[in-house]
């Protein structure tokens, strides 16, 4: 028979990504993708998946319990994998209420229904049950923003600026609480801004893509020098694939590519790339299409994640550096315009 996994959020932008690669990598498990499918899902990115034996759809929230109960009784779940999360900065700042409830109350209710079936109490794992692990995917925005110089290390204190990094937070250390108190098997990953194929046009790299490509104003926030490290998504799901099957219980692993860009430099190399790719009718410069607006509240100044714990304890490393992956990104996003 067939381990069962369940996967949360597999429609989302990373998970995704995640899905193909993971069921592919491991046909002997029978991975389950539990999504709403909010705004920020889409099955159409799942098509490789849709045929594959060890692969099944389940649409339903996290922060429904009962339908978590019954999930982990028909399928008897021996790992959790968990993306699933609002995820937008902006949106928080707007409707915060979505973001405490999913990524506090939804991880809560995953971490509760995992224990309950995995564990006869406290440190005390059902007989067969002893290998089963629950991963968290986080984010850096949980440690704050950097001055100029420094990195973000699995030390770093939290320090959220946004009702998102704040609720992302709190999710990390409810699942630190369960290693702690209840002896549960948990690993948790905090990674850089991810980028590449799938994702949704609400984030900078596919909204640049997309406005150059309509031919409409670019905006960038502020001054442009936010600072962010940007992380090519099929590294980082090559990261959670290590983290799952080879982490330590209790720990939390960066994850980030070592490409620190600010977002001028980001927008920049998409119009060259586009320039060459697929030149404005009229001959102008993609770039003349940057405009500067306000600033969001909130907005941290720079983020660096040190990535040297996952890369010497678990031998990690990225494929992509930043012009590889941009480039990968864009030609994507070229050959898949909807």
């Amino acid at each position: 028979m067939k381990k069962s996994i369940l996967v949360t959020g597999g429609a989302g932008f990373i998970g995704s990504n995640f899905l193909p690669y993971f069921t592919e990598k491991y046909p002997t498990y029978h991975i389950v993708n539990l999504d709403k499918l909010t705004y920020a899902g889409n099955l159409e990115n799942l098509k490789e998946c849709e045929n594959r034996e060890n692969y099944t759809f389940v649409q339903g929230d996290i922060c429904d319990r009962a339908l978590l109960n019954s999930l982990f009784e028909k399928y008897d779940f021996r790992g959790v994998i968990h993306f699933a999360a609002e995820s937008h900065v902006d949106n928080s700042i707007t409707g915060p209420k979505a973001f405490i409830d999913t990524n506090i109350g939804g991880t809560f209710n995953l971490l509760d229904a995992a224990r309950l079936h995995w564990m006869q109490g406290p440190h005390e794992y059902k007989k067969g049950y002893e290998g089963c692990r629950f991963h968290h995917i986080s984010t850096d925005e949980v440690y704050g923003a950097l001055g100029q110089t420094g990195f973000f290390t699995e030390e770093t204190p939290f320090a959220p600026s946004s009702p998102y990094s704040a609720s992302k937070a709190s999710s990390d250390m409810i699942v630190h609480a369960y290693f702690k108190t209840y002896g549960m098997d948990t690993t948790i990953s905090n990674c850089s801004n991810n980028y590449g194929p799938k994702q949704h046009p609400e984030k900078l790299i596919p909204k640049v893509i997309e406005k150059c490509l309509k031919e409409e104003n670019i905006p960038i926030y502020g001054n442009g020098k936010n600072v962010r490290d940007w992380l090519y998504v099929l590294d980082h799901c090559k990261a959670i694939d290590l983290v799952f099957h080879t982490g330590k219980a209790g720990e939390t692993y960066n994850v980030g590519g070592h490409n620190e860009r600010n977002n001028l430099e980001i927008v920049s190399a998409i119009c060259q790339i586009l320039d060459e790719k697929s030149p404005r009718k009229n001959g102008k410069k993609h770039s003349e299409l940057m405009t500067f607006v306000p600033d969001r509240p909130g907005h941290d100044m720079r983020y660096a994640i040190d990535a040297t714990k996952i890369s010497t304890l678990l031998h990690w490393k990225a494929d992509e550096n930043f012009d590889t992956g941009i480039l990968k990104t864009v030609e994507w996003y070229l050959e898949n315009q909807r």
